[in-house]
């Protein structure tokens, strides 16, 4: 499966060991964007899904590291389950540690080069809650704006940023 290194970190697909730090971070009040801290059971599933997707799609959100470290320290990437309306590239980082590094704009330009680059993507999207400050500030800084015609997920609020292919980019 693939594996993207950038100059700080390796992306990678998601594995049962990476559990801990998932199920930490969706219980934790960092995950209020993206589900909430959850009943342990939907927890499980939600991680399941993201080694799931993996295996229906071939692709699926990186696990983040540290170069040089294994610890799971957030799951960037792109998603398309059943049902969404459109690919999307996402990222959440797992604790406030790795918060302010610019980790999650690195594994987010990473992914964003992957789709439109090896996967052969012609659109990507990303879905961000209003209130969500700082993703919409790196959705931005990524060169996403947003696409007020788009249809979001069905979780509403919801804003949906269209990110500019590769050739678009300023």
């Amino acid at each position: 499966m693939t594996v993207l290194v950038t100059d700080r970190l390796t992306l990678r697909p998601p594995e049962a060991r990476d559990w801990p730090a998932f199920f930490d971070y969706a219980m934790s009040p960092r995950a209020k964007y993206t589900g909430g801290e959850q009943w342990n059971g939907h927890v499980w599933r939600t991680f399941a899904a993201e080694i799931g997707h993996w295996q229906i799609r071939g692709y699926g959100m990186f696990i983040v590291t540290e170069t040089g470290s294994d610890d799971a320290i957030g799951l960037v990437g792109p998603w398309y389950p059943v049902g969404w309306p459109e690919r999307e590239v996402g990222w959440m980082m797992f604790t406030d540690a790795h918060e302010g590094k610019g980790y999650a704009r690195e594994a987010a330009q990473a992914a964003l080069d992957h789709v439109f680059g090896s996967l052969g993507w012609d659109t990507a999207v990303s879905y961000i809650a209003p209130a969500n400050v700082r993703s919409r500030a790196l959705a931005e800084r990524l060169g996403a704006s947003i696409d007020p015609e788009a249809i979001g997920p069905g979780m509403s609020p919801t804003l949906v940023y269209r990110h500019p292919r590769p050739e678009d980019r300023p």
